[in-house]
This record gives structure tokens, C-alpha cells and sequence, in this order.
């Protein structure tokens, strides 16, 4: 069974048609992958969504229908990762580490305590999934394995 955690820039792409939106609904859609996502990252896409309409990249229809199916998905499909204080910690670390971005620190620090978790209980190592190559970048030095949808 193969794992993946999903960034928001990742998970956006199984919405609205771009590079690598093939390549990602594939991976979701797979019934023996497990999929996992922060909880945070409810927010973040359904602003992304918002946003790409405020910049006439998307309809607010197609917006309104992405953001429908993203909420059914959030409740039925992924698995969240909360948002503990100890990956807050881990994050503030990780933002100072490797100069990320916020909300990329807690991605990251979400991906690694996952993976760490998976890893704990014999599982197979899982793939952060990201269209953001900093974060990719830092991910890697965490040790942490990477693909980029934009490479599909």
C-alpha cells in the first residue's frame, strides 16, 4: 500500500485541470493508496480556489463546483493530520531551518510526523506530494521522499 501526503498546491490539482492533474487524480483515485493531508490544508485550497477566481484563472462556478467536491473529499476521502502543539514546534524548527513559509513549515512538519509515524509501525515511508520546490527541497533534507505533479 503506497502513502502520500499531499501539500495544498498538490491537492488543487485534483480540481481544476493543470499540470499533473492526471498524474494526481491517479494517485487519489488509486483504492490501496492511503492519502493524507493537514487539516489545515481545508482552508488553504478552498482560498486557492477563492483567489484563482479573483484572478479570473477559474469561473465561480468552476470555483464553486471545486470547492464542493474538495469539502465532500475532505470529509470522506483523505486522511487529516492535526494540528498538534508539538508539530507547531516542529514546524517553527523546520521554518527556521530551511526558510520556509508558514504555512509550508506546518506542511512539512505534518509530512515528516506522518511519515515518522508510518515508518514507527513498520509501514512503507510515504511521498510528500508538491508543486513547491523549496518545500520539496527541505523535505528531502528531513529525509523525507518527494515527487513534484508539475514533472507529470
Amino acid at each position: 500500500m503506497n502513502a502520500f501526503f499531499f501539500d495544498s498546491s498538490a491537492i488543487v490539482k485534483n480540481y481544476v485541470a493543470e499540470t499533473g492533474t492526471a498524474w494526481v487524480q491517479t494517485l487519489i483515485d488509486t483504492p490501496t493508496n492511503r492519502v493524507y493531508i493537514a487539516r489545515i490544508s481545508g482552508a488553504e485550497v478552498v482560498a486557492a480556489f477563492v483567489r484563482r477566481t479573483r484572478g479570473n484563472a477559474i469561473s465561480a462556478s468552476d470555483a464553486g463546483i471545486a470547492i464542493r467536491k474538495f469539502r465532500y473529499d475532505f470529509r470522506s476521502k483523505f486522511i487529516l493530520v492535526d494540528v498538534s502543539h508539538a508539530l507547531i514546534q516542529l514546524a517553527m524548527t523546520l521554518a527556521e531551518t530551511h526558510g520556509l513559509r508558514g504555512y509550508d513549515a506546518v506542511q512539512l512538519a505534518a509530512a515528516t510526523e506522518t511519515n515518522d509515524f508510518r515508518l514507527m509501525r513498520k509501514l512503507s515511508a510515504l511521498t510528500l506530494i508538491a508543486a513547491d520546490a523549496e518545500l520539496l527541497d527541505a523535505a528531502k533534507v528531513e529525509g523525507v521522499q518527494t515527487d513534484d505533479p508539475n514533472n507529470h
